[in-house]
C-alpha cells in the first residue's frame, strides 16, 4: 500500500476530475447490484432484490453503463448484500480474522463468500484481460476515495484494523441496527440503576 497502491491512488485523484471519479464509483457500485440482487432472495428479503435489479436496470440503460445514478436521484437508494451476509444471516459463524494481500481485512465467511459471489459480478463475465483490468480499475479508485481516512497511528494497528472490520460487518449483516449488548445485560443495567438512584 505504501509504496505501490496509495501513490497509484494519489496519481489518479490529482489527474481525474472529481465528477468524473464520481462516475467511475457509480459505475463499480452498479456492477454489484446483481450479487446484491441474489444475496437479499437468499436472505427472504424480496423488496431489496426488487429494489437492486430496479437500480442496475435504470443506471445500467439511462444511467449510461452505471456512470450516473439515476435511481438514486429517483429515491432508491443503494443497499449491499453479499454472501458473507447471506451466511450470517442462516447462522454461520465468522471464523478466524484474515488479512489478505491487496485484498485487506477478512475472515473466513467472508473470503468464500467473496469467492462464490465473483461469477455474478459482470467483471466476471469478460474475459480475463478485461477482468484484469477492471478490477484493477476498481481496486484504484477504492483506494482512491480511502486517502485521508486512515487511522492515526494509536495502539495497535492490527488490532484496531480488527476491530473496524468487524464492527462493519456486524452493522452490514444487521441492515444497519446496531445492537448495543449492555443493553442486552440484566446485571449492567441494574448496576446502572442502582447508581443512579445513589447518586
Amino acid at each position: 500500500d505504501q509504496y505501490v497502491l496509495k501513490p497509484v491512488a494519489k496519481g489518479y485523484q490529482a489527474v481525474t476530475p472529481a465528477p468524473l471519479r464520481k462516475g467511475v464509483s457509480n459505475f463499480f457500485n452498479n456492477l454489484g447490484e446483481p450479487v446484491t440482487m441474489v444475496n437479499s432472495l437468499f436472505q427472504a428479503k424480496p423488496g431489496k432484490a426488487v429494489r437492486s435489479m430496479t437500480r442496475f436496470i435504470f443506471n445500467t440503460t439511462f444511467g449510461i453503463f452505471g456512470i450516473f445514478d439515476v435511481a438514486g436521484a429517483m429515491g432508491i437508494e443503494r443497499e449491499k448484500e453479499d454472501l458473507g451476509q447471506t451466511l450470517a444471516y442462516w447462522g454461520v459463524g465468522s471464523g478466524p480474522y484474515l488479512v489478505l494481500p491487496i485484498l485487506g481485512p477478512s475472515n473466513i465467511r467472508d473470503l468464500g463468500g467473496r469467492l462464490v459471489d465473483r461469477p455474478m459480478n459482470p467483471i466476471a463475465w469478460q474475459d480475463e484481460i478485461g477482468a484484469t483490468e477492471l478490477l484493477i480499475a476498481d481496486g484504484v479508485q477504492t483506494r482512491s476515495s480511502l486517502l485521508g481516512l486512515e487511522p492515526k497511528p494509536v495502539g495497535d494497528p492490527y488490532l484496531l484494523l480488527r476491530s473496524a472490520y468487524e464492527q462493519k460487518r456486524r452493522y452490514e449483516i444487521n441492515d444497519g441496527i446496531v445492537v448495543d449488548l449492555f443493553l442486552d445485560d440484566d446485571e449492567f443495567l441494574e448496576n446502572e440503576l442502582e447508581d443512579s438512584l445513589g447518586n
